[in-house]
C-alpha cells in the first residue's frame, strides 16, 4: 500500500538571528517614519508629522500578553555530541606528521533555544521534551531579563512533555485551562522566541481538535494534537497556546514541513497530567500491548488479499500486522493477521480508538478484546505493560501502522 508520506518537522532546538541589516535600510529607506511633502521643483523632501497617531484602547490580544508573558522563558540548552570516526581517521596526519599531529576534537557542543511557560511559584516550568533531551546545561531566561540555570526534573518522549525547575523569587505565572472544553473556531494566540525572536506573539484560531498521532504524522507518540493556524515557528517548541482568556491550552510541539497554518499543540490536560508524573515519580508509564497495527478499510482488505496470505472479509476494525515478541499482546496470543474489532466491549474502528484506550488502561490491569481470526470471532484478556524505555523500531512494511 502506498500512502503519501507526510512530513512533519519537530521544532528543533532554534537559533539566534542578528537583525543590522535590516536596521541599516530603515535608516537609509526614503520612506522613513517622517510624512513626505512635494516642492515647487516635484521633489519629495521629508517633513515632520504634525499629527500624533491615534490612541486605541487596549484588544483582548493585548490583555492577554500583558498577562502571561512575564511568565513565558526562553530556555537555552547545549549538550555534547561525540563525533563518529572511523578507525584510522587520523592515519594520514600520523604518516605525514608523526606524533605532532593535529588531533581533531572526538566531541562537539550543540546549542540551541526553545520556550517554556512556569506553572507555579515554586518555579517548575513545562517545556517539550526535544527542546531539553540530553541537555548538559539548560539557561531559563526570563522576559524581565533574569537568568536561571534549570534543571531537569523529567522528560517524556512519548508526549513530548518535560518539567523543568529554577530557583527564583517572584516569579510569574500562568493559569491552565481546560483543553477537553475546545471548540474549532476559538482563539489561539501562541507566545515564545521562534528562531531566537523572544516574546513574539501570534495569533489565529483552533482549526481542529483530537488529532491523532497518525494523521499528524508521528505515529510513535501518545498524543491528540490540538492543531491551530497560529504561527508556529522553531524555537517556539514549549511555549503556550492560549485561549482569549489568558489561560493556557496547549504547547505548542510541531508544524508539517512546507505547509502553512498547520501547528500542533500538546492539550495542556495530557501536559498536565504528565507533569504530575513527572514531578511525583520522575517518570510516566504508558501501558501498551505490543503490537504493529493499522485501520482496515475496503483498500487495505483488497491490498491485503491479494499481498498476503490472508484471507480478510472484513472491512472495518483493527489489523494486528506485527506482534512485538514476548509481548504483553504475545504473552496473550494475539497473532499476526488477527483483527482487533472491540476492547472492553465497545467497537474498534480506528488504530487511533484503540491507542487511545490501551493509553487509558491501567499497567497490570485487564483489557478485554474481541478479535477476528480465520473468520472466527474469540475474546481474549490482555494485561498492558509498561512501555520499554527504550524501543528499536523493525522494518515496516506497510507505512501507516501505528504502535499500541
Amino acid at each position: 500500500m502506498k500512502k503519501a508520506a507526510t512530513y512533519l518537522s519537530l521544532l528543533v532546538l532554534g537559533t539566534g538571528v542578528t537583525f543590522s541589516g535590516g536596521y541599516l535600510l530603515a535608516r537609509n529607506s526614503p520612506f522613513s517614519a517622517e510624512s513626505t511633502s512635494q516642492n515647487s521643483s516635484g521633489v519629495l523632501a521629508a517633513t515632520s508629522a504634525t499629527k500624533p497617531l491615534l490612541n486605541q484602547d487596549s484588544n483582548f490580544i493585548t490583555n492577554v500578553v500583558e498577562q502571561v508573558g512575564p511568565a513565558v522563558v526562553r530556555i537555552n540548552a547545549s549538550r555534547t555530541v561525540s563525533s563518529q570516526r572511523p578507525d584510522g581517521f587520523n592515519e594520514p596526519f600520523h604518516r605525514f606528521f608523526g606524533s605532532q599531529s593535529p588531533e581533531r576534537p572526538a566531541q562537539r557542543v550543540e546549542q540551541g533555544t526553545g520556550s517554556g511557560f512556569i506553572i507555579n511559584k515554586d518555579g517548575q516550568l513545562l517545556t517539550n521534551a526535544h527542546v531539553v533531551d540530553g541537555a548538559d546545561t539548560v539557561e531559563v531566561v526570563l522576559k524581565d531579563g533574569r537568568h536561571f540555570e534549570g534543571k531537569v526534573i523529567g522528560t517524556d518522549s512519548l508526549t513530548d512533555v518535560a518539567v523543568v525547575k529554577i530557583e527564583g523569587d517572584n516569579l510569574p505565572t500562568v493559569a491552565l485551562g481546560d483543553s477537553e472544553q475546545l471548540r474549532s473556531g476559538e482563539w489561539a494566540i501562541a507566545i515564545g522566541n521562534p528562531l531566537g525572536l523572544d516574546n513574539t506573539v501570534t495569533t489565529g484560531i483552533i482549526s481542529a481538535t483530537g488529532r491523532s498521532s497518525s494523521q499528524v504524522g508521528v505515529e510513535d507518540k501518545r498524543v491528540e494534537f490540538i492543531q491551530t493556524d497560529a504561527a508556529i515557528n522553531p524555537g517556539n517548541s514549549g511555549g503556550p497556546l492560549l485561549n482569549a482568556s489568558g489561560q493556557v491550552i496547549g504547547m505548542n510541539t510541531a508544524v508539517i514541513q512546507g505547509a502553512q497554518g498547520l501547528g500542533f499543540s500538546i492539550p495542556i490536560n495530557t501536559a498536565r497530567q504528565i507533569a504530575q508524573q513527572l514531578i511525583t515519580q520522575g517518570k510516566v508509564e504508558h501501558p501498551y500491548l505490543g503490537i504493529q497495527m493499522m485501520t482496515l478499510t475496503p483498500e487495505l482488505t483488497e491490498q491485503l488479499n491479494r499481498r498476503t496470505g490472508f484471507r480478510i472479509d472484513d472491512s472495518e476494525g483493527v489489523f494486528i500486522a506485527q506482534v512485538v515478541p514476548n509481548s504483553p499482546a504475545d504473552r496473550a496470543g494475539l497473532r499476526e493477521g488477527d483483527i482487533i474489532t472491540k476492547i472492553e466491549g465497545k467497537s474498534v474502528k480506528e488504530a487511533g480508538d484503540l491507542q487511545k484506550s490501551v493509553q487509558n488502561s491501567q499497567v497490570g490491569g485487564n483489557l478485554e478484546l474481541e478479535l477476528r481470526r480465520a473468520r472466527q470471532d474469540i475474546k481474549v484478556i490482555v494485561k498492558p505493560g509498561a512501555f520499554p524505555t527504550q524501543r528499536h523500531s523493525s522494518n515496516n512494511r506497510y507505512s501507516n501502522r501505528q504502535g499500541g
